[in-house]
Parts: structure tokens; sequence; C-alpha cells
């Protein structure tokens, strides 16, 4: 069973999303993400078993982003 992670981040758009698809690729193999832009924290929702959440906030941290884990 894959493990799901909630990120607030301040990704705002599909300009942001394509800057971070290649690394997101590269990082999450045989998973999903998806971004929410109807929430008003810019949602991240990760479902995978090969990723950490210090991992994506680095990762978005290093391309200019924002990025907080959601606990439950």
């Amino acid at each position: 069973m894959n493990k799901i992670l909630v990120f607030k981040t301040s990704v705002c758009n599909q300009t942001d999303i394509s800057k971070l698809k290649v690394n997101f690729d590269k990082v999450i193999k045989n998973g999903k993400w998806n971004f929410d832009f109807e929430d008003c924290d810019n949602i991240l929702r990760i479902e995978s078993n090969s990723v950490n959440a210090a991992s994506i906030v680095h990762l978005l941290n290093q391309n200019g982003f924002e990025c907080v884990e959601l606990e439950d």
C-alpha cells in the first residue's frame, strides 16, 4: 500500500508545475502526484512508497518554492 504525503506549497500554476515535473517524475517512481489549486494552500498530494517528505521539501525549496508537510 502506498503512503500519502500532503504538503502546503507556494506552487500556483501550470508554469510552476512544468518546472518541477521532470524532477518529480525522477524522484516519485511508481507513484502519483498532483496539485490542488482550488485549495488556498496549493496542496501537493503524493501517493508513493519510494519517497520521503524531507526529499520533497528539499526539491521544492531548491527550485524556489515554499513547501511544508501537513501532518495528519
